[in-house]
């Protein structure tokens, strides 16, 4: 099971309370981050975003270095914060992380700071759990609502030597109905199709991606080469 500590930013950029915010716009800007853990003594007491820090610049000009010297970050931080365990799991993180709308969420192991996990780093586990980063495409099969369904579908593929790279289900536009996207290892999925057809599953969309190809002998020798994107 993934956990929070797989995905966290362990690195973690801090200030402490008594930090300029024109320290904190500095760093934000220097690391390309949009959030600040406050800690002190090691312990977390707060986090500072850059829009804390845009909320009290002033207009473009001479004054904003100036004003922003004198405000301690201490002073603007958010105190009542959400945090996550490194051991809680990471749809737990997503979860949190949505229906708070916020975006991060500091990681804390017996109230010291451990890391950060952020929306983009959501992002980027997504890509890597549906094995979205490299060339291969989406095969979306529809199926009865029913166990054993998932485990079918891929002995179908299994016979044909492609890899699956990510899986996930979800509604079908048919109640009693499931969809089973799968990212498979393959540019060209023509055969696995015409066999999970044959096998009496509705193929309902195939994608391909660009990158570069992942040469599968077999599905090329008996499949049929396909669209970048075909709705069937």
């Amino acid at each position: 099971m993934l956990r929070v500590r797989d995905a966290m930013t362990e690195k973690v950029v801090t200030l402490g309370p008594e930090a300029s915010a024109a320290e904190a716009w500095a760093l934000c800007r220097e690391h390309g981050i949009r959030h600040l853990p406050i800690v002190d003594g090691g312990r977390l007491v707060g986090l500072i975003s850059d829009r804390d820090l845009r909320d009290v610049s002033p207009p473009r000009g001479d004054r904003e270095a100036t004003t922003l010297r004198w405000v301690r970050v201490g002073d603007m931080m958010t105190r009542d914060l959400s945090t996550i365990h490194p051991l809680d799991t990471i749809d737990l993180a997503a979860r949190e992380i949505y229906d708070r709308r916020i975006g991060c969420l500091p990681v804390v192991d017996e109230g010291e700071l451990v890391g950060i996990v952020t929306s983009s780093d959501m992002m980027r586990t997504l890509i890597e759990l549906v094995g979205a980063r490299g060339f291969g495409s989406w095969v979306e099969v529809e199926v009865p609502n029913q166990p054993g369904q998932l485990a079918n579908v891929t002995d179908v593929i299994r016979d044909r030597s492609v890899n699956i790279a990510g899986v996930f289900v979800a509604p079908a536009s048919r109640e009693t109905y499931r969809t089973i996207a799968l990212r498979l290892e393959t540019g060209n999925p023509g055969g696995t199709v015409r066999s999970l057809e044959e096998a009496g599953y509705r193929v309902t969309t195939v994608v391909t991606s660009s990158a570069d190809p992942i040469h599968n002998p077999f599905e090329e020798r008996q499949g049929t080469p396909t669209s970048r994107r075909t709705d069937l």
